[in-house]
């Protein structure tokens, strides 16, 4: 979850969000002396798919060093494996984004065998308690799961003295997931399973960089079958509304029009039909208008506004005052200011109360704040009581990693400014001729627009025969509509069954 999930999630993103260094970073003295590797197991059953299910739960460091031996990370999995252990059966590695979010959302809210109750209509999800209740979407019918919480997030840790810098980046952070993916195969003895591997926001970035690791080119590759990507973030220069960056209000406009027309705003047959008219608009005339820059005829901009207004639900008078380029920031304030609320950058559904209704942009994230609570309550129910993994560290939901994050490639020369990943997946696809992808965006989520995840997967060097594109009635974590997680589960299990 939850790009600046990523801005707010780098902010925080999403999905501001960071927690506090000392919080983290800090080991427990048994930890600060040698850290010893803890493995919990525990025998279970479930009914997933309509499948009744033996399932063994195993909470596993994995302990990478240097090139001395010592120890650097401490990286925490819990993986859940069909009982008796079948060789042949898929095995699904996962993992959240951020960068810094722990594998909570994902395992607790959508694919893990038990998930925390929360309200599914958008609502703050309360105070305690926050059941946990048998989750017969998980895909555990078809694949065995492995979830990983990265460095600096969930339970794993740097060991001190540990420069953050070998962990914390983009290739170090793939490297190092694909280090934890293949010491699993190794140890469970999957060589010859079907692989799948997939993350949320960040984490299909994340994705991205793992699988250029372990299919990359060298000649003791790992072998995939699917990439499963979940509310996708890819080209990051679409998302950042900088002058003269046209493109961030390019790719934002269809989400927009999704809110506005959700919240009554704006008439459409469906969400998927303005939509549609939104996406036609973005790429034609809204971003010729805005590419023409100061050159743009009176006549024609004002064609172009009254277009832009019909969509987004917002005035003329505000658009023209705005220049045209409304920043998402502004839009979760102006949407529904004359009810005085806000709407949600995670999933734009959600709507909250700010101190005051003068302000440009929001005192915070609703569809955040409305969720947070019963996925940390239900983690550290499931882990400690549950699976018995001991620790004095808390679970780190959203850790704070970004703002050391390294978002170089390291490749090419000057200054990176222009990042795109987007072309290892092309790399991997056409390198792979069995690689399929399987892309999910819900229509209301902020932090990684469904546009912008077309964009980027629609262009030159990437197979299109192979990529499976579903969108959901809900924002960024879809799986917390409970008609969506159901649709999620299928779709995936559709997905994987179809290799």
């Amino acid at each position: 979850m939850n790009v600046r999930f990523l801005g707010l999630l780098a902010a925080a993103s999403a999905l501001a969000l960071t927690a506090p260094t000392t919080a983290q970073d800090a080991p427990t003295k048994a930890e600060a002396s040698a850290p010893e590797r803890q493995v919990r197991s525990r025998d279970l059953a479930g009914t997933f798919g309509g499948q009744r299910v033996a399932y063994r739960a195993t909470m596993a460091d994995t302990i990478l060093t240097d090139d001395a031996g010592k120890a650097e990370a401490v990286i925490v999995t819990t993986s859940y494996v069909k009982t008796p252990a079948d060789p042949s059966r898929p095995v699904f590695f996962i993992y959240n984004g951020g960068p810094g979010s722990g594998s909570v959302w994902l395992q607790m809210g959508a694919f893990g065998p038990k998930r925390v109750a929360i309200p599914s209509d958008a609502k703050d999800d309360g105070a305690p308690p926050y059941p946990l209740l048998d989750n017969p979407d998980s895909l555990l019918d078809v694949a065995d799961l492995v979830f990983i919480d990265p460095p600096g997030t969930g339970f794993s840790y740097l060991t001190p003295g540990t420069d953050p810098k070998k962990y914390y980046g983009l290739r170090q952070d793939g490297r190092a997931v694909a280090d934890v993916i293949r010491r699993w195969i190794n140890d469970n003895g999957r060589w010859s399973s079907p692989k799948y591997l997939g993350g949320e926001s960040y984490g299909t970035s994340r994705t991205a960089m793992v699988v250029d690791e372990l299919e990359g080119g060298t000649y003791n590759d790992v072998g995939l079958n699917g990439l499963i990507l979940i509310s996708t973030i890819l080209d990051f220069a679409g998302r950042e509304p900088t002058p003269g960056n046209e493109m961030a209000y390019v790719v934002t406009l269809p989400n927009m029009a999704a809110a506005a027309y959700y919240h009554g705003k704006v008439e459409a047959p469906s969400v998927e039909a303005i939509a549609e008219e939104a996406r036609r608009f973005a790429i034609g005339p809204f971003a010729s208008a805005l590419l023409k820059g100061q050159d743009l005829p009176q006549a024609e901009r004002e064609a172009v506004r009254r277009e832009l207004s019909r969509l987004t639900g917002l005035s003329e008078e505000y658009l023209e005052q705005a220049n045209l380029r409304v920043t998402d920031q502004r839009f979760y304030k102006e949407l529904l200011r004359d009810r005085g609320l806000t709407i949600g950058r995670l999933d734009a559904r959600y709507t909250g109360t700010d101190y005051d209704n003068a302000g440009e942009t929001p005192d915070a994230d609703p569809s955040f704040y409305g969720i947070d609570a019963g996925y940390t309550a239900a983690i550290n129910q499931w882990a400690r009581e549950t699976l018995g993994y001991t620790t004095d560290r808390q679970y780190m939901s959203i850790g704070n990693v970004g703002g050391q994050w390294d978002w170089s490639l390291g490749s090419g020369w000057g200054r990176n400014a222009y990042l795109n990943i987007a072309p290892l997946v092309g790399k991997a696809m056409r390198q792979n001729s069995g690689l399929r992808v399987f892309n999910a965006q819900g229509w209301y989520d902020f932090a990684t627009p469904f546009f912008g995840a077309e964009y980027s997967l629609k262009r030159t060097g990437i197979p299109q025969d192979r990529i499976t594109w579903k969108y959901y009635d809900a924002g960024h974590m879809m799986y917390i509509r409970d008609e969506d997680r159901a649709k999620l589960s299928a779709d995936i299990r559709a997905f994987i069954r179809a290799r």
